[in-house]
Formats: C-alpha cells, sequence, structure tokens
C-alpha cells in the first residue's frame, strides 16, 4: 500500500478483498436463506470452515436471526464434528467443501448441508486433495444458493455470542453457551473488549489463529464491524504475518506466544526488512509467555504488547500491560474492571496472599452461560457463583495474578504436588531449546513419574547431561524429570498449545489406568 493510497476498509483474505458494503449484503442474504430454512433465534448454525470472509459472513447472519453460530474445530475426526452437529441441534451446516467429503454418513440427515468453495489462498496453505473440491451430491452449493436469497428485513432481536465447543481432557466436548445479554451488557461487553482487545473504530487488524477458538473469534468477529479492516491469514507464517502488518498498516492483533516466539527466531536482517511503527495494540493469551520472550518483543515492537487471562466461560478476568510484564514478568496482570478472583485450596476455603490455589472467578455485568445440554457440567465447576477452568496460582501483595499451571496437569510424585509449568520456564531457557512439554507418566514406586519432551531447535543436537546439570541447578531434586526424550516436532493445535494428552495418554493406557 503507498503513501498516497486510500488503505482498503473491509476484510481480506489473501488476493480476496470485500468491503464493509459487501460482505453486510452478503451477510443479510445468507440470514434470509438461514431463516427459509428454518432458522430462528435460539437455534444453531454450525459452521466447518477454515479461516474465510464466508465464515465472518455466515457468523454475522445467524447473529442477525438471534441465533448461535457453532464454530466447529476442523481437527475433529467425523465421529467428533457428528456429535457437535447432534448435541447443538443445528438445522444448517455450513463448511468449506474439502472438508465434507470425509463426513458422509457422519452428518445427521435432517441438517441441510452447504457447501462453501475453499478459496485459492488456502488450497495455497493446506495439502488439499483436488477431488474433494466439488459440492458433494449430500449438499447444496454455496454461492448457488446464495444467488437466490433476498435481503433479510425481519426484526432485530438480541444477538447472542457464538457457542463454542471446547475440548474437555475427557468425555466430549461441551458447548459453551451464553445468554442473550441485555443491552447494558452489551454496553459493558463493548467496554471490555475496546480496553482488552483494544478494538476502536477504524481499527485495522489481522488474525494470524483459527476464527473456532472462542479469543479469535470474538476478536475477529468484533474487529470485521468497526469500519476499518480485517486481514485474516489461513495459517501463521512469521514472515508473511510481518509483510502483511507493514502492507497493510496494522495496528491491532490478537495473538498467541507461540507466534511471538516463531517470529524471535527469524535473523534479524528479516525482522528489519518489516515497519512495524503502525502497530498500537497486540493482545495475547491462551497460553504461557516466557518472561524473555515477552521482554524481548516489548524491546522490538514498543510498549504495546497487551496479555488477559481467562477462558470461553469466564472472560477476560485479568489484564497487563508491557510496563505490568516488565515489572513483574510472568504476570498475567491485575484483576480486570468488573471482575472478582478467589484463590481455593484442597479443603474448599480461601488461601491466604501469596499461597497458590485453584483459581476462581466472575464477572459482574456479564451475561451467564450453561453447557448445551450439560446443565450440572456447570454446576460442576461453580462455587457460590464463582467459575473455575482448573487453573492454579496466587496473587501477590501488589495485585498481580500469577499463574502456576492447570490443577489436572499437576503431577504428584511420592504424595508431593509438582507444577509442569515450573519445570517447563526452567527448559526454555536452555539453550537449544524450541519448545517442551512435562507432564506425568506411571511409576511403580511414587505413582507418578515425571517425562519431559524436549523439541530442539532445528539443526540442534541437545546434549541430555547437560540439560540435567542445569535443571539440578535451577530446581529442587525431585522437580528434575526422571525421563527426557527428544521429539522432533512436538503435537499441536491451531492456538500453538501442545496436545499433552497425546503425549500422556498412550503411557497411561499402556499401564491400564488414567489419571
Amino acid at each position: 500500500m503507498s503513501e498516497t493510497s486510500q488503505p482498503f476498509l473491509g476484510i481480506i483474505s489473501g488476493e480476496r478483498k470485500r468491503d464493509h458494503a459487501a460482505v453486510t449484503e452478503r451477510a443479510d442474504r445468507i440470514a434470509s436463506g438461514l431463516h427459509q430454512l428454518g432458522v430462528k433465534p435460539g437455534d444453531s448454525v454450525c459452521m466447518l470452515m477454515r479461516n474465510d470472509i464466508a465464515f465472518i459472513e455466515a457468523a454475522y447472519a445467524a447473529m442477525r436471526l438471534g441465533a448461535y453460530g457453532v464454530p466447529i474445530n476442523w481437527h475433529f475426526k467425523p465421529e467428533e464434528i457428528n456429535y457437535v452437529l447432534t448435541d447443538s441441534g443445528t438445522r444448517v451446516l455450513i463448511a468449506h467443501a474439502d472438508m465434507l467429503h470425509p463426513l458422509r454418513g457422519a452428518i445427521p440427515p435432517d441438517v441441510t448441508v452447504l457447501s462453501v468453495p475453499t478459496p485459492p489462498e488456502l488450497l495455497a496453505n493446506y495439502k488439499i486433495d483436488p477431488d474433494h473440491l466439488a459440492t458433494p451430491d449430500f449438499a447444496v452449493d454455496f454461492e448457488s444458493w446464495l444467488t437466490q436469497q433476498a435481503r433479510y428485513d425481519g426484526p432485530a432481536v438480541p444477538q447472542p455470542q457464538n457457542m463454542i465447543y471446547t475440548s474437555g481432557t475427557t468425555g466430549h466436548p461441551k458447548g459453551v453457551k451464553r445468554f442473550a445479554p441485555t443491552p447494558a451488557q452489551t454496553a459493558n461487553a463493548e467496554a471490555m473488549r475496546a480496553m482488552i482487545y483494544g478494538l476502536k473504530p477504524g481499527a485495522r487488524a489481522i488474525l494470524p489463529g483459527p476464527l473456532y477458538h472462542s479469543a479469535p473469534n470474538s476478536f475477529g468477529l468484533r474487529s470485521g464491524r468497526l469500519g476499518g479492516a480485517l486481514v485474516l491469514m489461513p495459517r501463521f507464517d512469521a514472515e508473511e504475518f510481518l509483510a502483511l502488518i507493514d502492507r497493510e498498516k496494522i495496528d491491532t492483533i490478537f495473538m498467541v506466544p507461540t507466534m511471538f516466539i516463531r517470529l524471535m527466531k527469524l535473523p534479524e536482517e528479516v525482522r528489519k526488512t518489516y515497519d512495524m511503527s503502525s502497530l498500537r495494540h497486540i493482545i495475547h493469551a491462551a497460553a504461557p509467555c516466557p518472561a524473555d520472550v515477552k521482554r524481548a518483543m516489548i524491546e522490538w515492537w514498543g510498549p504495546v504488547i497487551y496479555e488477559f487471562y481467562g477462558s470461553t466461560e469466564s472472560g477476560a478476568v485479568t489484564f497487563a500491560n508491557s510496563e505490568d510484564a516488565l515489572k513483574k514478568p510472568g504476570t498475567v496482570g491485575k484483576i480486570s474492571p468488573g471482575a472478582e478472583l478467589r484463590f481455593v485450596g484442597d479443603d474448599g476455603k480461601e488461601v491466604p496472599q501469596g499461597q497458590i490455589g485453584e483459581i476462581y472467578s466472575r464477572i459482574s455485568g456479564n451475561p451467564d452461560f450453561t453447557y448445551h445440554n450439560k446443565a450440572e457440567k456447570r454446576a460442576e465447576i461453580d462455587r457460590q457463583g464463582f467459575i473455575t477452568s482448573g487453573d492454579v496460582g496466587y496473587i501477590d501483595a501488589d495485585g498481580y495474578v500469577f499463574i502456576c499451571d492447570r490443577k489436572r496437569d499437576m503431577v504428584i510424585s511420592g504424595g508431593v504436588n509438582i507444577y509442569p509449568a515450573e519445570i517447563e520456564a526452567v527448559l526454555h531457557a536452555v539453550s537449544g531449546v524450541h519448545d517442551c512439554a512435562v507432564f506425568g507418566i506411571p511409576d511403580a514406586e511414587f505413582g507418578e513419574a515425571l517425562m519431559a519432551v524436549i523439541e530442539p531447535r532445528p539443526g540442534v543436537t541437545l546434549d541430555l547431561a547437560a540439560i540435567r546439570v542445569q535443571l539440578r541447578t535451577a530446581l529442587a531434586d525431585y522437580k528434575v524429570p526422571k525421563h527426557i526424550e527428544i521429539q522432533s516436532n512436538l503435537p499441536r493445535e491451531d492456538s500453538g498449545k501442545i496436545f499433552k494428552r497425546r503425549l500422556r495418554d498412550p503411557y497411561w493406557e499402556r499401564a491400564g489406568r488414567r489419571i
């Protein structure tokens, strides 16, 4: 984009650009078509798509009808997708054509299937079978269907947030269904999003994360309605990301720490090639960020990096700016306006300041939620109106919150509680370590023993004996993993989180038990 040209206002995906008027017009026609298919307020509309303009339009259409858009994680297996379609009670599935072919027989017969052409930028980024690009015989071509729809002119109705299905450690995913907000709750949510995400009218945003995840979904749908620009990345590529920031003069971004790490691994001469001066507000969440990585990013981009802590269920309950990160390395910030936190011990009582406890939270002014068709699961995480996602942490004397680990990831070895995140932080500081995962595996003597799986940086050969020396220098002996393995590619979600279950479960399955 030259200095004399006017910046494009609308949604950008690859070489495709669609201005706001066209996005709104298409969303209205999708809403009309969905209405004709029987979708009404409170119903569900499922979306199985990678990042695409059509995803945004379909979500807006569902909201226009007062229905719940239901993004489906496209990594799910056919049986998991079938579960979401069945559990949500959806009338319609809107999906990229290439994703439909493996689902033959997995889609309930009463669900209308709309097949969206897989766009070229996705074909270029994913190994998609050319034979799977045509609309399958059990689906309707989306674009042909859309040409037959007039714009929806029905009455305005309360617009719920999308219903996100979260993957649990066991069992089926749960649909987090937030009740339709009151006008006051809507105003409160807008103010919170403006603070947390930094989204203001005219914002020029980029979304490198997947729209099926809760925070990227919220960020993307909100930023697409602010009159500026929203750039969708098919998948994260570090140098392409920098090039897009430079070209589109991006000012607002939602990221995860893995993206920071990949950016910092670019050669310095590559990083210096691109102009980052337009950046104003970069918010990150979803996983812990190593303090040295955060510091390096602030040195590079300036004090424009922010962090929040929360979950799909809770919303953002803490917030940290760059000054907080430098002052209190490792903190996830102070408690957000309107939020309350409690730190609860194993005895069910609140622990004193500075002591580790399970984190319970609530936000006044937020619409409440339930788990779709699983109200009893909501009760399981509730304590007097405060809910937990199973994280443990503490609050210090200055009001800064620190997350130690997931309670479910805690390892009990010989009766001693060990939090893997502490060990992972030490491993991240070891030269040549790209990433790592620490977890418990069966042990005949201690019940559980610590296992560390380390992914080296490309071209690096790690010395396990030297790593053990560094671990013993930094940690108590009982925190040094009994087992250490090297693996070239750790399994990951699109958010950058490591699939610990894929690493851990085989050990417990072989032992014939689970933790």
